[in-house]
């Protein structure tokens, strides 16, 4: 599988060498169990021989320690490119909502006010899903209202072809929450052309038509149920998971291809 020569290393333990390490192969499957029914660490499965949820938990985070994640979602971007089905002319942006139900409220949280200036239960909280989409669905991992050249910069160099890696598109499309000069100057400064809807403009821009990439790449992302609700309290967690799902959806492409 493409993501075994990724896994870091892990020697035979000293102290107990008769405790073999469970597989890594059933590890994953069970990880993606989780990514995909939304089930709860504890009630894994036994029966399945993924190991136990704690056993499945614990390799996910080893393997965030690592880096894993990233590395595999920019060495899937790269083969779809070396296969042309990575378009770089232009890239939507946007961010969608989703319920955050364990935890203290964290900084990355969007958390709504009410009239009376007080902050919603926490059981109401919702939790930015934030994306970064080409043309043909294939989505990225952070956006924001303010965090757009972040976003950008974080694009990683997609290789594949002779030359030098490509990090940005040509141009990038955005709706009326990202209206703003200051950030159309920024952009430009990147060498990306900004096409952004004007607030009080009527509606019919054409924006739409080219914009839809963007929420059917939150549609696939969804697809995961364990990404519909943030369960998760630590951040790299969640931040795995969603990495780990973009993956799969650049894997499934590459699968159309053959």
């Amino acid at each position: 599988m493409v993501i075994e020569p990724l896994l870091p290393k892990v020697e035979r333990r000293a102290r107990h060498p008769e405790r073999r390490r469970h597989p890594d192969r059933l590890v994953f499957q069970g990880i993606l169990f989780v990514l995909h029914t939304g089930i709860a660490w504890e009630h894994l499965p036994q029966e399945l021989g993924f190991g136990s949820g704690m056993t499945c938990w614990r390799r996910l985070a080893e393997w965030t320690e690592a880096g894993v994640w990233p590395r595999l979602h920019e060495v899937l971007l790269a083969k779809l490119r070396g296969a042309n089905a990575l378009d770089f002319s232009r890239a939507a942006v946007d961010a969608s909502h989703i319920r955050a139900l364990k935890g203290e409220p964290r900084p990355d949280e969007a958390l709504s006010t009410g009239a009376d200036g007080q902050q919603t239960p926490p059981d109401h909280r919702r939790y930015r899903h934030p994306a970064r989409c080409h043309p043909d669905r294939r989505p990225g991992n952070r956006n924001d209202v303010t965090q757009l050249l972040p976003l950008l910069e974080a694009v990683p160099a997609v290789r594949g072809k002779r030359g030098r890696p490509r990090r940005r598109p040509d141009l990038v499309l955005g709706d009326r929450g990202y209206d703003h000069d200051k950030y159309r100057r920024l952009v430009w400064d990147l060498g990306v052309k900004p096409v952004i809807a004007r607030r009080g403009t009527e509606h019919g821009s054409g924006l739409g038509t080219q914009r839809w990439v963007v929420e059917r790449a939150f549609a696939h992302l969804h697809w995961f149920r364990r990404l519909r609700i943030r369960w998760e309290i630590r951040d790299d967690i969640h931040e795995a998971f969603l990495a780990l799902g973009c993956a799969l959806i650049c894997w499934r492409r590459l699968k159309s291809l053959r």
